[in-house]
């Protein structure tokens, strides 16, 4: 759901831009203070794992693209304000080195996938596996329906973003500067592809890592826990 540069207007870009910041300085502060030292080599493979997974895009209609992103896996194991600074770094070296997702949009993209996607994947999970168990399979359910929840959730923000494009930003004609597609098309199409695909991606690759950790590592687990 990488937004590209050119379907967001320089006030959303902007916008966007303005509301991470202090989400970034919140996230940094968080994890200095919460993450262990022996975690820090997981908040590297975190954002390697987000960077590689995030790579396998498909083209959907209207500009963007369809994938798995492992924000949630990551908040589960680290924490979402660890997750939201893995999957940041994971991002901008998209933008900046492969063209994957635009610069001008990277405060877009964080907010739907470095900050709503981890937080909202994470507190699901909490609540879904709450007193469970660490080896209990209600963890590895509640982990597939978070990540579910968790993408489908960004996906539909990033439909909201290119629909309101052309509301926000036109000729006085009516012709769209930015993106063209008003919300009827931006939000299907985005919501549509991951709720039928992608949400599937994303919820069994984080349920069979949980599975997997469960078994040979259950400590990780733990670990995550707060």
């Amino acid at each position: 759901m990488h937004i590209p540069d050119g379907y967001l207007g320089p006030a959303t870009c902007g916008f966007f831009y303005a509301l991470m910041l202090p989400i970034w300085t919140a996230a940094a502060k968080i994890v200095k203070k919460t993450l262990k030292a022996k975690q820090v080599p997981l908040l590297a493979i975190g954002a390697a794992f987000s960077f590689v997974i995030m790579m396998f895009n498909v083209p959907i209609p209207g500009g963007s693209t369809g994938h798995a992103v492992g924000g949630v896996l990551v908040a589960i194991l680290l924490g979402p304000w660890a997750a939201c600074i893995a999957i940041t770094v994971a991002l901008v070296v998209q933008a900046l080195l492969f063209g994957d997702g635009g610069i001008t949009a990277i405060g877009a993209n964080c907010f739907n996938m470095a900050f709503v996607l981890p937080l909202t994947g994470y507190y699901l999970y909490k609540v879904l596996s709450y007193n469970a168990p660490l080896d209990s399979n209600r963890r590895v359910w509640a982990a597939g329906v978070a990540g579910y929840i968790g993408i489908n959730v960004a996906a539909f923000l990033a439909g909201v973003e290119f629909g309101l494009q052309p509301l926000l930003h036109h000729t006085a004609d009516g012709q769209a500067l930015y993106s063209p597609y008003g919300l009827h098309i931006a939000v299907p199409a985005m919501a549509g592809e991951h709720l039928l695909i992608f949400g599937w991606i994303e919820a069994i690759v984080t349920a069979l890592v949980i599975k997997f950790l469960q078994r040979q590592a259950p400590e990780l687990l733990k670990e995550g826990r707060g």
